[in-house]
């Protein structure tokens, strides 16, 4: 992969002093009289070209080095006793926040700074699996604690440059490069191997690599900020389910910050933001074992779907214009609402479909 990028690099680099010998040639005709002249034209233009690249090439190389340098001291390693994994140092009290597929249902942690000099020890404060994160606190909180900075959600856009720093797979203060690939993306997080089962909304997904161990960490601008944490990797079945190269999702700085602020004040979530119709639930299938609704095993009193006359026995089949089969896809056509807006359930009772409007509660 290497050698095909230094190919592919050199031949961009290569392309504009090709044209430009064309465009010359074209221009004087190649006739043996300003031949020499124009050779000449050309080499002059291609020495400038080069030189203009390997400028830019510098300038980009030094841009990354800087983030690197002003970033990676704020990420840390974290040691679950089964598992290792990245966190961000949120505050000079020595908050640390981290993914809470990271942390599992371990209490106490090792964690060692990039540097990898000295291992501290760190407590639980709270996690939040509904959003998969979590946030942990140093018990001796050392000299020169650095926080990182947290950007702006609002100003990620697609094609930005972005850093992936932490441990993958257990190689501590790593660095990969990609882009911002694409926004708002919902995702939903398998159970299996120690996953939340979360579905979160308007995540960024990104061609930075992220491998085991990059859970927890930081994706990074060029400016420094940290704009999300690294949570998932896609997964191709058609590979049995090995990560699809080039396709990772991070929890938005918004959320993080979000979720985090309330950790850190009140040492739980308080208000989540989260939409939910304030049910328990389980997938039906049909005669062909093919998931075909969520029904409805217990509203919760005072709830959303009690005061919309939804009850224990009713087929969830869609929420607004999102078809609903499964758990998970009612999970997902819920991630982009907000509690307190309105929206049209539609669900099965006694064989008949009926609607109802609900004013959607909070998780």
């Amino acid at each position: 992969m290497d050698a095909f990028h230094s190919r592919s690099g050199v031949r961009r680099l290569l392309l504009p002093l090709s044209a430009g010998v064309c465009a010359i040639a074209l221009v004087s005709g190649c006739s043996d009289s300003n031949s020499n002249a124009s050779n000449a034209a050309a080499t002059k233009s291609g020495s400038a070209q080069q030189g203009s690249a390997s400028k830019a090439t510098g300038d980009l190389q030094g841009a990354y080095q800087t983030v690197i340098n002003n970033v990676l001291p704020s990420v840390v390693q974290i040691d679950a006793s089964d598992s290792l994994g990245s966190g961000i140092v949120y505050d000079t009290k020595g908050h640390i926040v981290t993914n809470a597929h990271v942390v599992g249902d371990e209490k106490t942690f090792k964690v060692t700074v990039a540097n990898g000099e000295k291992v501290m020890s760190a407590s639980l404060v709270a996690a939040y699996p509904e959003q998969d994160l979590a946030v942990i606190k140093l018990n001796d909180v050392p000299d020169g604690l650095k926080p990182a900075k947290f950007g702006d959600s609002e100003k990620v856009a697609v094609g930005q440059i972005v850093l992936a720093m932490g441990s993958p797979l257990g190689l501590s203060s790593s660095v990969t490069q990609g882009i911002v690939s694409a926004l708002g993306r919902t995702v939903s997080e398998s159970r299996a191997g120690g996953g939340t089962g979360a579905t979160i909304a308007n995540m960024v997904q990104t061609s930075a690599a992220i491998n085991p161990g990059n859970s927890g960490g930081a994706l990074v601008n060029l400016n420094s900020e940290v704009i999300g944490i690294p949570t998932l990797a896609a997964t191709d079945p058609q590979m049995g389910d090995s990560a699809a190269p080039g396709i990772g999702f991070a929890i938005p700085a918004s959320m993080v910050k979000t979720v985090a602020g309330q950790i850190i004040k009140s040492g739980k979530v308080t208000d989540s933001g989260r939409a939910a119709l304030n049910i328990t639930g389980r997938t039906v299938v049909d005669d062909s074992y093919k998931p075909v609704g969520v029904a409805i095993v217990s509203v919760a009193g005072g709830g959303a779907a009690q005061k919309a006359g939804l009850r224990a026995g009713d087929i969830i089949t869609k929420v607004g214009d999102a078809s609903v089969t499964t758990i998970t896809s009612l999970s997902e056509a819920l991630a982009s609402d907000e509690p307190g807006e309105k929206v049209t359930v539609t669900y099965l009772r006694s064989d008949a479909e009926k609607t109802a409007e609900v004013t959607l509660g909070e998780i």
